[in-house]
């Protein structure tokens, strides 16, 4: 077998991707081809559908280590599974950002056996969505500023613009910034920066959207600035919002490519779940619904980010109710959540599973507060012996759930008949009973607070005052129904990077709060969480290519 995910991808025999769409019900007529194997799906079709809902499976996991767990590679491998057994499977994921595809983490489009191809053309540019995003995005930062140089006519207070530009690359020099230098040419000096267009309101809106009109009318209510006065100015108020969705309008039908296996595959829009929340597309997410028996999807890093984000937000948003979640782990991230260091996790150490399987009994026992029934998948790695997978088997029997071993990575679906079965079994059984975990009718401030002691089992949040006043401020001009998005470290239940396991007694450190109008929601940014990642000091930049034949290498 080939050594790397990307040989694996690319000696894969990959069918024309009008071929994939008959399978799922999606006829020649209604694609728009971007090459042989990968096209969008329009948006005419999707509005015909008959109304029909399949069963919708969530994916998360523990929170995430330098071990790996292997979240996308589950769910690609047990939809491809589903597949196998008989039933009519979905699966719908986010596109790859270009940061972490240069930067730490590598691609998203899962691994071994289990990915989702052409990858290579899926982590980098793919259909373009991205690009269109963060061009709807900086224009409209550009609108403002052009509006301030043609004599302000909305009184814009330059010192309270809140809206800042964007683009999916890592660039830490970007965070914070001056720009209008240079004379009186260039417009008016103030302060500004670039977040990652995977953490912008501009995505948040692109994937909440149920339609073009909900799109476009979503990002009119975008808060740019607030005048003097403090009353808000809002990107209808500069008439920007009818050429964002010009811009968007494309890009807002789904992706369709395929699994190695053949399965379709719904892969579009793709907020990061640490400073954003973490869910592909709401109408990928529906189309699948609509199509398939079964939808399954994955939420960002670990269950307290991506898959909060998902019940609460997404959930909440679209008005889907989730029927099971898979909580993926592995015996080596369990080993590093119990003090092992990463050097040392090829030697047998029962007593570090047993410490570390705190931090997946706290995730299944927070996916269970929700109303929905989990099950946990152990991707298997060749050091695991069958003493440590029995501490992870007790320890989620002693819960009622089951932990499934998985082989997909290197067997695919056959690697993940049994949690496909499992999963079949969860929902026939029909026990969800889903629900948000707090009321739209909670403040802001309470909303915060309850996420951080029912997940994060913190003693509490600390609030400065001037955040504080903030939120006092949302409320007060009617924002006060909207969920929350905490913007946090997604390697511990902390705002500490290096508190593993499963801490509890912490307080939640909020150090500034935003309001996003546009997407319905408030992001809270904790502890020292950054919305412009910068690139680690090896970037994987470095280790990508063209070869001889012009085929890009590196890129896993």
């Amino acid at each position: 077998m080939p050594e790397s995910d990307l040989q694996i991808a690319r000696a894969a025999k990959l069918r024309p991707i009008a071929e994939i769409a008959a399978k799922a019900g999606i006829p020649a007529e209604a694609l728009e081809p971007y090459g042989r194997f990968k096209a969008k799906i329009e948006t005419g079709f999707i509005r015909g559908l008959p109304a029909r809902s399949g069963k919708l499976v969530l994916v998360t996991g523990i929170s995430p280590t330098a071990a790996g767990e292997g979240k996308t590679t589950t769910t690609i491998g047990l939809g491809d599974a589903l597949n196998h057994a008989g039933a009519r499977a979905m699966i719908c994921l986010r596109e790859p950002s270009l940061g972490p595809s240069f930067g730490q983490k590598g691609g998203a489009t899962g691994g071994g056996r289990s990915q989702v191809v052409p990858m290579d053309e899926i982590n980098l540019h793919f259909t373009g969505d991205f690009h269109a995003i963060t061009a709807a995005n900086n224009l409209l930062a550009a609108m403002i500023d052009n509006h301030l140089y043609w004599g302000n006519a909305l009184g814009i207070d330059s010192r309270r613009i809140t809206f800042r530009r964007a683009l999916d690359i890592n660039d830490r020099a970007l965070r914070d910034m001056a720009v209008g230098l240079g004379g009186v040419a260039n417009g008016f000096p103030r302060q500004d920066g670039f977040d990652i267009i995977v953490a912008s309101e501009v995505m948040a809106v692109f994937c909440l959207a149920s339609d073009l009109d909900d799109l476009q009318a979503r990002l009119g209510r975008i808060i740019v600035a607030t005048r003097r006065d403090s009353t808000p100015v809002t990107a209808r108020d500069l008439k920007a919002d009818g050429a964002m969705a010009a811009l968007l309008r494309d890009a807002l039908s789904p992706n369709l490519v395929q699994t190695i296996e053949g399965s379709p595959a719904l892969v579009h829009g793709g907020p990061f779940a640490n400073i954003a929340h973490g869910c592909n597309s709401v109408i990928a997410t529906k189309l699948g619904l609509s199509l398939a028996d079964i939808v399954v999807t994955e939420a960002g890093f670990g269950a307290d980010l991506g898959a909060e984000k998902f019940f609460d937000i997404k959930c909440r948003s679209a008005g889907l109710s989730p029927d099971c979640a898979v909580i993926v782990a592995s015996v080596r991230a369990l080993k590093m959540h119990g003090g092992v260091a990463k050097s040392d996790l090829n030697a047998e150490n029962t007593g570090a599973v047993a410490r570390g399987t705190a931090n997946l009994i706290r995730h299944v026992e927070n996916v269970g507060k929700f109303g929905v029934p989990a099950i946990v998948a152990l991707n298997r790695f060749g050091s695991d012996t069958p003493a440590e997978f029995a501490v992870v088997r007790d320890a989620m029997t002693a819960l009622g759930t089951e932990a499934i071993l998985c082989t997909h990575w290197s067997d695919g679906a056959a690697g993940a008949a049994d949690l496909a079965q499992a999963v079949r079994a969860r929902l026939v059984a029909g026990t969800a009973r889903f629900a948000p975990l707090y009321p739209n009718s909670e403040s802001l401030a309470d909303k915060l607070r309850t996420v951080a002691r029912e997940i994060y089992h913190a003693a509490d949040i600390s609030l400065p005052a001037a955040v504080a006043r903030k939120l006092d401020g949302y409320e007060a001009a009617g924002f006060g129904e909207f969920p929350v998005c905490i913007a946090k470290t997604q390697y511990s239940f902390s705002a500490d990077p290096t508190s593993m396991g499963a801490p509890t007694g912490h307080v939640l450190p909020v150090r500034d709060v935003r309001l996003s109008a546009g997407a319905g929601f408030v992001v809270a940014i904790c502890g020292d969480v950054l919305t412009m990642p910068g690139l680690p000091r090896v970037p994987a930049a470095e280790s990508i290519r063209l070869d001889a034949d012009g085929q890009i290498e590196g890129l896993f």
